[in-house]
């Protein structure tokens, strides 16, 4: 009998195929039992065991005419073959379940009334090529989505920035630019032939991030150029809250053109100066690259980076 070898070298030599045939020997009454088990030769299955034997440097059955039985060493391998044949079987299932479907849940932070049809035709084909992952998406300001991925509380967030931060990565998502408008009740509604001399004094409504020092600035410029009453008499975090302030008549507010176009269609809205050179104001896709994601979060966020990335902004812009 050899020597016994290091365990490195066991590792490297070690045939699964003989650990196999060593199984089913351990459960025969003999040799020629086990090779009709496996379907094989006597001689086979006899040189399979001795080569097993060799690369072990033990004796593991011992044989004898009347006699068939395993030595201390084969009982205590096949202890450990079983172990590993367990382990290989649920190795197929396991590796299936991984291969087949992509699973986790994704956590979106979202600045209000997000509109585009890039971000929408990316949701529809996460969820078509990934139907077992789940989606939450959740609308609060700006700042706040921003710190939402800063701590890893949301797997990526979309919304306007002011100072990229410098732990976050960014992708701009698409171009909006803003106008002011009314609602029916506003006596400026429905006026043609405006000017922005027709706005001075009026009253407005607006964003909580409409300030000079803060991510709407090109719009506080825009306000501050039609001389509005200084005081703002509405604020919200939510576009959907702005314009149900406009409607409702409290004051002269902006909003997205391009989000708006239904409601001025359907006689919700009038638009007002300055009709020429709208703010242009960019929305973004952001997330922390030191957060560990799952493989939904990845795959997510990979396919909206992909259709970014081949996407020209031209076609990402709305006006």
């Amino acid at each position: 009998m050899a020597l016994y070898p290091s365990p490195e070298r066991l590792a490297r030599d070690l045939d699964w195929n003989l650990l196999r045939t060593f199984l089913i020997l351990a459960e025969s009454n003999s040799v020629t039992d086990a090779a009709e088990r496996l379907s094989l030769k006597q001689p086979t299955v006899s040189n399979a065991l001795k080569r097993l034997e060799d690369r072990i440097g033990k004796k593991l059955i011992e044989r004898s005419p009347g006699r068939f039985e395993l030595t201390e060493a084969g009982r205590l391998l096949q202890r450990e073959v079983i172990d590993i044949h367990g382990m290989i079987l649920r190795l197929g299932t396991v590796m299936r379940d991984v291969t087949d479907q992509v699973r986790g849940h994704v956590r979106i932070a979202m600045a209000s009334h997000v509109i585009s049809p890039l971000f929408n035709d990316a949701l529809t084909a996460f969820h078509t090529n990934h139907p077992l992952a789940t989606l939450q998406i959740d609308v609060s300001a700006s700042r706040e989505a921003t710190a939402a991925v800063l701590a890893r509380r949301a797997s990526m967030a979309v919304c306007l920035v002011k100072d990229p931060n410098p732990k976050l990565e960014y992708r701009r998502l698409y171009r909006e630019y803003f106008g002011l408008f009314c609602g029916p009740t506003h006596p400026l509604f429905g006026r043609l032939n405006l000017t922005k001399q027709d706005l001075v004094g009026h009253s407005s409504v607006s964003f909580v991030t409409d300030q000079m020092g803060d991510a709407l600035r090109p719009v506080t410029l825009m306000r501050a150029a039609a001389q509005l009453d200084e005081r703002v008499v509405g604020t919200s975090a939510h576009l959907e809250e702005v314009r149900r302030m406009i409607v409702a008549g409290l004051g002269v507010g902006p909003l997205p053109i391009h989000v708006v176009r239904r409601d001025i269609e359907d006689g919700l809205l009038w638009r007002i100066p300055p009709y020429e050179d709208p703010p242009a104001i960019d929305v973004h896709v952001l997330w922390n690259p030191k957060a560990k994601m799952n493989r939904a979060e990845s795959a997510l966020l990979e396919s909206l980076l992909e259709q970014i990335n081949i996407t020209p902004i031209e076609q990402r812009t709305y006006l």
